[in-house]
């Protein structure tokens, strides 16, 4: 003998399983299962975000009768922080968790160009590949010199250039340069970084210097020019001294030319030179 009981459902139990499918810079994709299982009818859930770094909340409602439910959570920001709260809308127990969209992408192809008493960092434009951030947001620069083992912030710029000057001599430096934080430095970019160190002992061959090309050519070049023109002295020098020899050795073989044998005769005491 059997017998089939159907529980009453209750509708002040949480939803069940809540967690982040995936999260880009601006979406988040969130999974939640039912309170009970089947459901025979439509349930309305509230979905509640609250922005940690804005301080603002906004409430979507989601209607559903599927025991598993995904949300979208759109209009975020890159880099923000997120407590979410789904509950049913008869506000009932909820369930909760927090969510950190991602941040905007590092800066590419970032340089060091070196001057006299200087140098110059050069990055392309975020706003090539992010099409979320604005050139008015700008970038902030900062500096790590390891043999001081400081970090120093050297500030910001709406330019994709910064000039660095009063670098010290013998000192290890690393720069990194990100879309400029907002809200007290909660939401920051990825840095791009750089190694520097040309001012020590050491080289660093991830920077690019557009003046060590210039200095080696202005080497090179005039060794090659005067490796040129001294070739072209000796073979002068050479050739010359082949048409003198050349030119003795027929005015001596003319003085003892005989015209009647018709040849040139030499004895063992002529000198052939």
């Amino acid at each position: 003998d059997y017998v089939v009981v159907k529980m009453i459902p209750d509708n002040r139990l949480p939803p069940r399983h809540l967690h982040a499918v995936r999260t880009g810079k601006t979406f988040a994709v969130v999974k939640w299962e039912s309170p009970y299982d089947s459901p025979d009818q439509d349930m309305l859930y509230a979905v509640a975000v609250k922005d940690l770094v804005r301080k603002t909340d906004k409430i979507y409602k989601v209607k559903s009768r599927n025991s598993t439910v995904e949300y979208t959570i759109k209009k975020l920001e890159p880099g923000g922080k997120y407590h979410v709260i789904v509950q049913l809308g008869n506000m009932s127990k909820e369930s909760s968790m927090k969510i950190n969209t991602v941040p905007l992408s590092a800066p590419d192809a970032l340089k060091i160009i070196t001057e006299n008493d200087h140098i110059l960092l050069f990055w392309k434009s975020l706003a090539l590949k992010e099409s979320n951030f604005n050139e008015s947001r700008g970038y902030e620069i900062h500096m790590f010199d390891s043999l001081m083992n400081i970090t120093a912030y050297l500030g910001n710029t709406t330019d994709n250039f910064f000039k660095v000057s009063n670098l010290k001599i013998g000192h290890n430096y690393s720069f990194t340069v990100q879309a400029r934080c907002l809200y007290g430095g909660q939401m920051c970019g990825e840095p791009a970084t750089l190694l520097y160190d040309e001012l020590g002992t050491g080289k660093d061959s991830s920077a690019t210097k557009s003046g060590r090309g210039t200095d080696v050519a202005a080497i090179v070049v005039p060794v090659l020019f005067l490796l040129l023109v001294t070739l072209g002295i000796g073979f002068v020098v050479l050739y010359m001294r082949h048409r003198r020899l050349q030119n003795s050795f027929t005015a001596f073989a003319n003085s003892h030319y005989s015209s009647r044998l018709g040849s040139a005769i030499f004895s063992s005491g002529d000198d052939l030179g």
